[in-house]
């Protein structure tokens, strides 16, 4: 792993809509994951002003990981 702070992206699932047998709408969900060894406000601001910015709903946890001695803070979008 890259020395922290750092951000992943990664394509999570998808919550497709069906009829018919078929699919009829493809949602794709993402997740955005800052890694960070304390907490940084700052860098939580700049990730969530950006989703703003260009209207992109999003949804954020935050877990600690205690093996890694960093937290993660996760936005689904």
């Amino acid at each position: 792993a890259p020395n922290p702070p750092y951000v992943v992206y990664l394509f999570a699932y998808s919550s497709n809509l069906g009829a018919d047998d078929r699919v009829c709408e493809k949602f794709k969900n993402f997740q955005v994951e800052l890694y960070t060894p304390k907490k940084d406000l700052a860098s939580e601001k700049l990730i969530e002003d950006m989703f703003n910015a260009n209207d992109i709903y999003w949804e954020k946890t935050e877990t600690f990981i205690e093996s890694e001695g960093l937290y993660q803070v996760l936005y689904e979008i």
